[in-house]
């Protein structure tokens, strides 16, 4: 399956913008990964998919180092205003039931097909880390962010708008391919 095919795959599913990926713009940051160990989120540390037990910073560059190209995926919801927590959500777990499905379809086709998602991962209903192994490893989904990648940069990089204004929230998810 080449890229076009599979960005066209992408509106099918259902997200509202698809395009190419050059992974030559994927800049892995460390001031990102700072964020994460904040636990602004609440999920650093435990959620198996998260900082730190996605690996280090050196440890996800080498791992996106294998991928030449991918696919840039968003899903733009509307909201109220910035405090329609309930529009965010809606438009969020629409995009991760694209993404998740997505992720199964590539994967046929594409073994080593490296999903980073939006948010943590929740193929399972509740993780079982920290203490915990990882139920379905061949399933779990680290995020753009816990991956060290601002979100903002790699889709200007890749010609994808990032702010599509105050009534709208985008989530921007990717697939990366050998």
């Amino acid at each position: 399956m080449e890229v076009e095919k599979i960005r066209q795959l992408a509106l099918e599913i259902g997200f509202n913008y698809a395009s190419r990926l050059d992974c030559a713009t994927l800049e892995l940051r460390q001031e990102v990964r700072d964020m994460c160990g904040s636990n602004a989120c609440g999920m650093y540390g435990k959620n198996l998919a998260c900082p730190p037990f996605c690996g280090t910073l050196e440890e996800c560059r080498r791992k996106v180092e294998r991928y030449r190209e991918g696919i840039l995926v968003q899903t733009v919801g509307d909201v109220e205003d910035s405090m329609d927590f309930e529009g965010m959500m809606e438009a969020e777990a629409l995009h991760k039931k694209h993404f998740y499905q997505m992720a199964e379809v590539l994967r046929k086709e594409y073994p080593d097909v490296l999903p980073l998602g939006s948010g943590c991962c929740t193929v399972c209903p509740s993780c079982a880390g920290p203490k915990g192994e990882c139920r379905f490893p061949k399933k779990r989904i680290s995020s753009l962010e816990a991956f060290g990648i601002v979100v903002s940069d790699l889709c200007s990089r890749n010609g994808m708008k990032y702010y599509y204004g105050p009534e709208k929230i985008a989530y921007t998810s990717c697939f990366l391919l050998t």
